[in-house]
């Protein structure tokens, strides 16, 4: 008995062009290489394994396998009524996971490179694959299938990819390192050149020594996660302080604070990202010192026992340590992310409770070569942001506090478009939180989208950072 054709038909339109590639590449050792390769789709991809017996509605593990590893948990849910938690026990049966330990590892690795990275493989392959394979538009899974297809890449092979990782960034082949090691796929093996010198002995990858997979190997992955099935999940709170006419009237030492013109454009990013999440969201806007503790104590009285998470957004100006009111009073960070710990929120114990926090920290530039510019527009200002000082979160569990940049820095803030942190990490949430990515992951790629950036008009940098106590991983739910 096969799987009825209309759910293959609902998943395979919400599949796109590169997950197509990825579920084929994550399949070569269960279906022949021209069956693959004559694939254009996703329903032709399920049609090949349909006729190689994998897709039989008793048995839908490889299935839901495949989705899971390429982050479609959503696809999981709606259409096979499953779960990341059911996929998982799957894998960590013996026998569970069909995706061998060397292709999921090959898989990450194209996930990991940067298109820097990428460019530099091409380079230095121009003498081995085709360049009708080199192309602009070539993946680095394709050309990792293409060096299997020319016999210079196998899980007997690896010595041609370690290379090349040498050459271009030794961090990826240590990750694929750090994988083999972790579930006793390779062994040490002292080759003839190697004996009686000192030099450290090649690895080699011993086929018949590798074991059933128990599942994934990224180990975050097999972590338990925090419960996030509330509806709504929680609150987020946003206190957005945008006019500082207050501060530059009464405080004399603040007579050049400006407003945070674009502030607005982010707490709409915030509004429309944490609504999808399905929290309730409560926005606040020009909030003196003493009118943000006041809120602060609201939601802190708030009985939050139906609830499974808190989120707090603060978009204002600040210094080391602390926040500004509109009337350029302080408050310490401390002050607010204490409010929330066991004892001052009994009913938030427990459940992770996040600050996403953008506030003055310092006036330092970093510096950098220019790689790509921000906006271009030079209406573009800077808004002198950092990390908190570690005394800033509690000293007790189940707290993430993510700021701009680094402490002492600045970041960016362009009035028509919003900050690059607030914009990339509403962007990435949006993008990845279907897919079931959890959200230390999705702040690793806001730090390197954010340090990628450029300003144009003084070629400066900007480095996010987060912190965090968490005991599970935290996945902001879609369905």
């Amino acid at each position: 008995m096969e799987l009825p054709r209309g759910r293959l038909l609902a998943i395979s339109e919400e599949l796109d062009e590169a997950e197509l590639v990825a579920l084929k590449f994550l399949s070569r050792e269960h279906v022949p290489r021209r069956k693959l390769e004559d694939a254009r789709s996703p329903h032709d991809f399920f049609e090949a394994l349909q006729e190689m017996g994998l897709l039989e509605a008793g048995n839908l593990a490889f299935l839901r396998e495949l989705l899971y590893r390429i982050g479609r948990i959503d696809l999981l849910v709606a259409h096979l009524g499953s779960s990341r938690e059911q996929v998982e026990r799957e894998l960590r049966e013996p026998g569970g996971a069909r995706v061998p330990p060397f292709r999921y590892l090959l898989f990450h690795l194209s996930e990991d490179t940067t298109e820097d990275e990428l460019m530099s493989f091409k380079l230095h392959l121009v003498e081995e694959l085709p360049k009708s394979k080199l192309t602009h538009g070539t993946t680095m899974l394709d050309i990792l299938t293409e060096m299997e297809k020319k016999g210079l890449l196998g899980k007997d092979n690896l010595s041609m990819l370690k290379s090349l990782c040498e050459k271009v960034n030794i961090n990826l082949w240590n990750r694929i390192e750090d994988g083999l090691n972790l579930y006793g796929q390779e062994e040490m093996l002292i080759t003839e050149e190697g004996r009686g010198s000192t030099r450290r002995p090649e690895r080699h990858l011993v086929s018949s020594v590798v074991p059933d997979p128990p599942g994934s190997f990224n180990s975050s992955q097999l972590l338990e996660a925090y419960k996030m099935t509330s509806r709504p999940c929680g609150v987020c709170l946003i206190l957005n302080n945008h006019n500082f006419a207050k501060a530059r009237e009464g405080v004399l030492e603040h007579k050049h604070m400006k407003d945070r013109n674009g502030t607005d454009v982010d707490a709409a990013a915030l509004r429309n990202v944490f609504s999808k999440l399905h929290f309730r969201v409560e926005e606040y806007r020009d909030l003196t010192a003493e009118e943000i503790r006041k809120t602060v104590n609201i939601f802190q009285s708030e009985d939050h026992e139906d609830k499974d998470c808190f989120v707090c957004c603060i978009l204002s100006h600040g210094k080391k340590g602390i926040i500004y009111g509109v009337d350029g009073q302080e408050v310490p960070i401390r002050e607010l992310t204490t409010s929330f710990t066991a004892q001052n929120c009994n009913s938030l114990a427990g459940k992770p409770k996040v600050f996403f926090i953008q506030a003055c920290q310092g006036d330092a530039f970093h510096k950098g070569v220019t790689i790509e510019t921000d906006s271009g527009e030079q209406d573009s200002s800077v808004e002198q942001y950092g990390r908190f000082q570690l005394d800033c979160i509690p000293a007790e569990a189940d707290f993430l506090l993510g700021m701009a940049t680094l402490q002492d820095y600045v970041s960016y803030r362009n009035p028509r478009e919003g900050t690059w942190y607030i914009q990339a990490l509403c962007q990435h949430l949006e993008y990845s939180c279907p897919r079931g990515e959890d959200v230390l992951t999705i702040l690793t790629a806001v730090n390197r989208e954010v340090s990628r950036k450029t300003s144009e008009r003084d070629a400066k940098k900007q480095m996010p950072q987060p912190s965090f106590t968490l005991r599970k991983r935290l996945i902001f739910p879609v369905n």
